[in-house]
């Protein structure tokens, strides 16, 4: 039996003012994406792969969200659920719990519960993870031919850092129920961006791009753990962490990524407005790849065939070698951090 609880994070915050300022409703539908596949990507990580059951927690302030906001996120679900099943994948909502909750939550909550089950013989519990074994990205951003639009790779974490650094002052005091009002004038939307702003190079607005729905592997996973489940030595979600998430994982292990994707867009002008370091930003961020696969090299060929047809990119972005302790070396271009 498989349990996870999971949500949208301050990302609820970042749709609630771009509804207001564009009156693009759409934003909730897609921000159902997010719950769920912050949900669905940790559970692929232990091997579940289908018959999905998920329960809804939303709490809202009725002021301010209103009951075509709540519509909005509820078909976003079914229409996300409907996509998967069209790759053989069962996921279905089982209802939930929306409270109006005014005097605790200043726009809206919106949280996920979900459940799988699997043979017991299938679970993957990383501790196959070795040394002289390769490591497969799976890119966070593109698109894959199951999403409908380009996708910056933002996913559901560090927004409220992402939000804050980028956008710009005016939405302090045009929207104060967006951040906690003790926050210093200095860091609540201390940037320079509107959310209708269009860098040059960039596919879609900044608005738009930091509400990337969070892109699920799940399609792809399906696949390579019903044919390829003994090739699969770990698997990790660069979540909470970025790219020191794997840290979490292994045991005696000097993990080297130094083949990593090209940072996309919207991680560079983040780096770039907030003038964080990089060490900052490789942990807080995906920076580029969210999911990892563990393989021997001799298996990695085949699985990165069975991800090409799903238009995400995948490659080897690094490798396993033995240590006395844990250790992460990220190596990009000019870019060398230890952890």
């Amino acid at each position: 039996n498989i349990m996870h609880a999971d949500g949208t994070g301050t990302k609820s915050s970042l749709a609630y003012i771009y509804w207001k300022e564009t009156g693009d409703i759409s934003v909730w539908k897609n921000l159902a994406q997010d719950a769920l596949v912050m949900n669905l990507d940790d559970m692929v990580c232990v091997g579940a792969t289908d018959q999905f059951i998920f329960s809804n927690t939303i709490g809202r302030n009725a002021f301010h969200i209103s009951r075509e906001v709540l519509s909005e996120i509820l078909m976003g679900m079914e229409s996300f659920f409907e996509m998967l099943r069209s790759y053989g994948i069962e996921a279905v909502n089982s209802g939930g719990e929306t409270a109006d909750a005014g005097d605790l939550v200043r726009t809206i909550i919106y949280d996920a519960t979900a459940f799988s089950r699997m043979k017991r013989a299938n679970v993957i519990t990383n501790d196959d993870i070795a040394a002289g074994q390769v490591i497969i990205g799976l890119s966070s951003y593109g698109q894959a031919v199951y999403e409908e639009t380009y996708n910056s790779g933002i996913g559901s974490n560090g927004l409220t850092n992402g939000r804050h650094d980028m956008l710009h002052a005016d939405y302090r005091a045009k929207y104060p129920v967006s951040f906690v009002a003790n926050i210093p004038d200095g860091l609540a939307y201390s940037g320079k961006w509107k959310l209708t702003d269009q860098p040059e190079g960039f596919p879609l607005d900044v608005g738009k791009m930091l509400l990337s729905p969070t892109r699920t592997y799940l399609p792809v996973m399906k696949k390579i753990l019903t044919e390829h489940r003994s090739k699969v030595k770990g698997l990790i979600h660069c979540t909470g962490g970025g790219q020191t998430k794997c840290m979490k994982f292994v045991e005696n292990l000097h993990v080297i990524k130094d083949n990593l994707f090209n940072i996309p867009p919207i991680f560079s002008l983040i780096q770039e407005t907030s003038q964080a370091d990089w060490a900052e930003m490789f942990k807080v961020f995906n920076m580029g790849h969210r999911l990892e696969i563990f393989c021997d090299p001799a298996d990695a060929e085949v699985l990165l065939k069975e991800i090409e047809p799903f238009g995400v990119e995948a490659q080897i972005i690094g490798r396993c070698e033995p240590a006395e302790k844990n250790q992460l070396t990220i190596q990009h271009k000019d870019i060398s951090l230890t952890y």
